[in-house]
């Protein structure tokens, strides 16, 4: 018999996952108002408090032809100011409601988001509204903002990732706004107030426009109270966009960006892919998350664990409204880049070949159903979650069955969505290092194009 305070030997083997507990869905009310903007509340009576979050359907894509990256810039100067509130009073509300206030943009939409206590509902969905209606671009905060848009963008030009990822979405997207990631210095200069004022004017209005709240609230009363706060606003709907269609890939492409005297060269694996709208983007999700998805991904065994070429590899999927790509990512060594490319097309390669064995299925399937509870946890995690479905026009259902989709997909799945999205012959390859060190190397897998960090061709 163990002597009271000894060790323990662990057991032999893990003990087994206790079930997956079902999720319980609270009420969900989904309305459109009479000037297109549509609502979607869900009642959560754990803490008093609520979130709010006002979606617009356009971002960066849409602004691309004003100036790249101005609708972010735009996001950002909104909340400064208003024709009824200063940036102190807006401050000042915020902390007199016990609120938290995020403004943002990304490639295809810009948001006005707020979280406070459910008491002060009605003046969170005011604050919202005189945001979304009536903000001023105060001079003096533009010029502060356009500032700090240069140093970043400076800094940028600097970072191996941030450069990577902005030569592999312009050999991918071509003329399509989707390939601009960001101004240049020389953009941002050219900025004016009364061009952030016109892009504000053209996509901050209510038609397509999307209002989720999720917290301490009765739905009937809250839909009172966003018809009487939203109702009245009016404004026309800009014309759709004519895009480019992206480049059709052929073959290997090697794009290499000369950075002088790093010791380090991040590379960057890619092709076009789907959006969440596509019937395969669940299959794809799960090929993904077994190939360089997830810590224990095939991946990270291989260049991590057993090669030790570097310490985060990762691959992705990235799902934007029209197009997506998937990427596989990793900052290594100088004298390894070649090596390090070669163990991702074995990996890629071995995965379009061969069925994935049930353990490694399984595993994927519960990480994923687990990341998935994981973001239903919180009122920001449910709110977050909904806008997925509602600005990707998903059906209904498509959180209630998730988790039950997920578990039902094979390793025939899995293979097809490999060989479908995995396009190793057509990849686009990006190095990101001193050219001296690493352009041998990366002429291994095609033949190598150079640039500048300012994007010239060399």
């Amino acid at each position: 018999m163990a002597t009271a305070g000894a060790s323990q030997p662990f057991p032999a083997t893990p003990p087994a996952l206790a079930p997956e507990r079902e999720a319980e869905w609270p009420p969900r009310t989904v309305r459109a108002l009479a000037n297109g903007l549509r609502v979607v509340l869900v009642e959560s009576h754990t803490i008093p408090k609520i979130t709010l979050d006002l979606f617009f359907r356009s971002g960066n894509a849409a602004a691309a032809h004003i100036g790249p990256g101005l609708a972010e810039m735009a996001a950002a100067v909104v909340r400064t100011g208003t024709s009824q509130r200063t940036s102190r009073q807006i401050e000042e509300d915020l902390r007199r409601m016990g609120a938290e206030l995020s403004t943002n943009a990304g490639a295809d939409s810009s948001s006005i988001a707020v979280a406070g206590l459910a008491e002060f509902a009605p003046g969170l969905l005011e604050l919202i509204a005189d945001l979304a209606r009536n903000a001023s671009f105060p001079a003096a905060e533009f010029e502060r903002e356009r500032r700090q848009r240069l140093e970043e963008v400076k800094i940028e030009r600097t970072t191996p990732g941030f450069l990577a990822g902005e030569r592999l979405r312009k050999t991918l997207f071509g003329a399509h706004p989707y390939a601009v990631v960001a101004p240049t210095e020389a953009q941002v200069q050219s900025y004016t107030r009364e061009k952030l004022v016109e892009y504000y004017r053209l996509h901050y209005i209510p038609a397509g426009a999307l209002l989720i709240a999720v917290g301490d609230f009765v739905a009937a009363e809250m839909l009172e109270a966003i018809e009487k706060t939203f109702g009245a606003w009016q404004a026309p709907k800009p014309p759709e966009p004519e895009w480019a269609v992206p480049p059709v890939a052929r073959g290997r492409r090697v794009e290499l960006v000369h950075l002088p005297e790093t010791v380090q060269t991040q590379v960057l694996v890619g092709n076009l892919a789907i959006t969440r709208q596509h019937p395969d983007w669940l299959r794809l999700s799960l090929a993904n998350s077994i190939f360089g998805g997830a810590f224990n991904s095939r991946l990270v065994v291989n260049i991590r664990e057993q090669k030790g070429y570097t310490y985060s590899p990762r691959s992705a999927v990235h799902p934007l409204r029209q197009r997506g790509w998937f990427s596989v990512s990793a900052a290594v060594r100088n004298d390894v880049v070649a090596a390090t490319l070669a163990e991702i097309f074995y990996e890629l390669d071995r995965i379009r070949a061969l069925p994935v064995g049930e353990e490694e299925l399984s595993d994927a399937r519960n990480y994923l159903s687990g990341v998935f509870s994981l973001g239903l946890a919180t009122q920001d995690g449910l709110a977050g979650q909904l806008s997925t479905v509602y600005l990707n026009e998903l059906p209904e259902d498509y959180l209630e069955t998730y988790r039950e989709r997920i578990r039902a997909l094979t390793a025939d799945d899995v293979l097809a969505a490999a060989r479908k999205y995995f396009d190793s012959a057509n990849a686009r390859i990006v190095v990101v290092g001193d050219r001296a060190q690493v352009e041998e190397q990366a002429g291994l897998f095609g033949e190598v194009a150079v640039y500048d960090r300012e994007g010239k061709e060399l």
